[in-house]
């Protein structure tokens, strides 16, 4: 059975069953019960204050709450609204989060998730439009999943609430009006394992988060003009699906990756380096990294919209490689 949703929808799913499935699965944020985005509808109704909890405004407190929530058996799912939100808690995700495992020596499991949205290109202005996920890329400790599409937002969302680390979960706000059909019931996506969105010959386009779509009409595009391009969605960055990536460079020779994130040190970077590394010999041409620019991001839309990869610099890209 399947069942036609959007991506906010996904996640709302997501979130319902794993509660309904597991009593220790709780939800903590700032307005969630206002259901302000649309990922958390019917929660509190359903399930109650006891395990819906709204938050007062204070990141760096109730990223805190949820690791001491998970070290004491419960499995909390921490809304942070926006992204950037996350920067307001850095030292309970970094010095918390991600190493009390360790720090204790193996003897408490951390299970908590960290939802934030990728609120980018909407006119939010640099203090609401960070792309923050290559940063926590390189944090131990931490699982980074970015989906790209309602089935995977659920299947991620889903395991990320099983898993026995601390997971963040980057959900792309360009995806959100995106409407799939999604199978219903327990549907999990395993971490580290990408996605071939469409199979090609010529190119290897690695696109992340909502960077998937534009490469899909780039593709399209590129078809008309005899460019067979594959489109390869890692759907999780930590851990990365390597091997996927390589084996497609294999093929086509060519490599471009698409972000929407800052250019330097982000997940371009880090997959170029890969291929670098381990399949040169396998490029016919240099790889090509579209992203965004190292700027604050303004709150002109007419001057934000151009920055992110979109169709017309993705097909740029992979004409300059192709020639």
């Amino acid at each position: 059975m399947s069942k036609l949703v959007t991506y906010l929808d996904a996640i709302r799913i997501a979130q319902h069953e794993e509660m309904e499935r597991d009593s220790s699965v709780i939800v903590m944020g700032e307005d969630i019960r206002l259901n302000m985005y649309g990922s958390t509808g019917g929660l509190f109704e359903t399930f109650g204050g006891d395990r819906v909890l709204d938050t007062p405004m204070s990141e760096n407190g109730f990223v805190g709450c949820g690791v001491g929530a998970a070290m004491t058996g419960l499995r909390p799912i921490v809304d942070m609204g926006m992204a950037s939100f996350l920067f307001c808690a850095v030292d309970q995700l970094v010095s918390q989060a991600s190493k009390n495992r360790y720090m204790f020596g193996g003897q408490r499991n951390i299970p908590v998730t960290y939802r934030a949205a990728l609120f980018y290109n909407r006119g939010g202005a640099a203090h609401h439009a960070d792309r923050p996920y290559p940063m926590f890329m390189g944090i131990p400790g931490l699982k980074v999943i970015v989906p790209a599409s309602p089935a995977d937002a659920k299947g991620l969302l889903k395991t990320a609430i099983r898993e026995d680390d601390p997971v963040m979960c980057f959900e792309d706000s360009a995806c959100w009006p995106f409407r799939e059909e999604i199978p219903e019931g327990d549907h999990l996506v395993p971490f580290g394992k990408g996605r071939i969105r469409r199979e090609g010959s010529d190119v290897t386009i690695v696109a992340i988060a909502g960077a998937v779509w534009p490469a899909m009409a780039a593709a399209d595009e590129l078809a008309k003009e005899g460019i067979s391009a594959e489109i390869v969605d890692p759907r999780t960055l930590v851990p990365l699906d390597r091997d996927m990536i390589l084996n497609s460079v294999a093929k086509t020779g060519r490599l471009l990756v698409a972000d929407p994130a800052a250019r330097t040190c982000g997940a371009a970077a880090e997959i170029s380096a890969i291929v670098a590394e381990e399949a040169f010999d396998a490029l016919k041409n240099p790889i090509v990294r579209i992203t965004a620019p190292d700027i604050p991001i303004p709150f002109s839309k007419v001057l934000e919209s151009p920055l992110y990869p979109n169709k017309g610099r993705i097909l740029a890209g992979v004409r300059r490689i192709i020639a």
